[in-house]
């Protein structure tokens, strides 16, 4: 398993532990296999039954070339890598897990979007995302090795980072502006249900979006991490005040908003999973009651 000491990877190996040898490979020093895949052609020593690719670059938006080309070092050439390590231990294993992004159908806005909408993958990150897809499948195809790609959205569970820990440290200092009346949708799903679909992957192949099914609104993901970190919600502002803000940072390089933010905030985006519950029996649990336990955000209530 690649990734297994990042926030979704340690849910997984958890999982995983209980009933398999787990190898973890990564650049810290706490995995089995220490190898860095953005720059470093590896050997692996061990056949594996079972991979699972889950490292990546994310939650940072690029700001230089080196920056944008470190999504590809990292998320397609790291693949490359890996996949011809696999190849050079000389026995191919049954299955391949790649964890990716609902980013890849390159979206702002759309409701209960399929696995066969078009794939219009805008940032790097989405891009190089994409990129590592189509290498693992041709990859798979050639070599007879079932493939199961995971499209997840945004990925809930203890101390989660990107966005949710911005929103959650914004609301725990007592700085957090809502929108009013946000009612637009978005999915996420359990990390700890993720975890516990992968065993059952084995012999499997397909691409899946995996969601909780309830696509909360963005006032009850904001309620619901209010309500874990018992602090109140005093700030909030119209849409139509915000608009004119935004049009303001068409016009203003590094601006905090614009329209095209603005936008997605305010409108639902949301995929569907009918795909994965009909064939993988996915049965998730609601991502809200885990926003609004307190152990969620241990992490954020030690540090502040």
């Amino acid at each position: 398993m690649t990734g297994g000491h990042g926030f979704l990877g340690k849910s997984i190996r958890k999982e995983l532990c209980a009933d398999f040898n787990v190898d973890s490979l990564g650049s810290s020093k706490y995995n089995d296999i220490i190898v860095n895949l953005a720059d470093s052609h590896f050997e692996l020593k061990t056949n594996y039954h079972l991979i699972i690719h889950n490292a990546g670059k994310a939650h940072s938006i690029p700001k230089t070339t080196q920056e944008k080309q470190d999504f590809w070092d990292i998320n397609h050439q790291g693949t490359i890598r890996l996949l011809q390590a696999i190849d050079h231990t000389g026995r191919l294993p049954q299955c391949f897990i790649f964890i990716s992004t609902i980013a890849v159908y390159g979206l702002d806005q759309g409701e209960n979007i399929p696995e066969s909408a078009p794939l219009q993958a805008q940032t790097p990150y989405a891009q190089s995302k994409l990129a590592a897809e189509q290498a693992i499948r041709g990859w798979g195809t050639q070599r007879g090795v079932s493939i199961v790609i995971l499209r997840l959205p945004m990925v809930v569970g203890p101390n989660p980072p990107g966005n949710l820990r911005k929103m959650a440290t914004a609301i725990q200092k007592g700085q957090y502006v809502r929108i009013r009346h946000n009612l637009a949708r978005k999915s996420a799903v359990c990390a700890t249900d993720v975890a516990r679909l992968i065993p059952s992957l084995i012999g499997k192949s397909g691409i899946y979006n995996l969601t909780d099914g309830v696509h909360p609104s963005f006032e009850s993901i904001e309620s619901a991490i209010a309500q874990a970190l018992k602090k109140p919600l005093r700030w909030s502002v119209p849409t139509w005040s915000l608009r004119l803000v935004a049009g303001l940072g068409d016009y203003l390089p590094g601006f905090p908003l614009n329209t095209a933010t603005l936008r997605k905030l305010t409108t639902s985006l949301t995929f569907c999973d009918d795909k994965a519950r009909a064939e993988l029996g996915w049965n998730p649990n609601p991502v809200l009651p885990v926003l609004a336990d307190p152990s969620t955000w241990s992490k954020l209530t030690q540090t502040t």
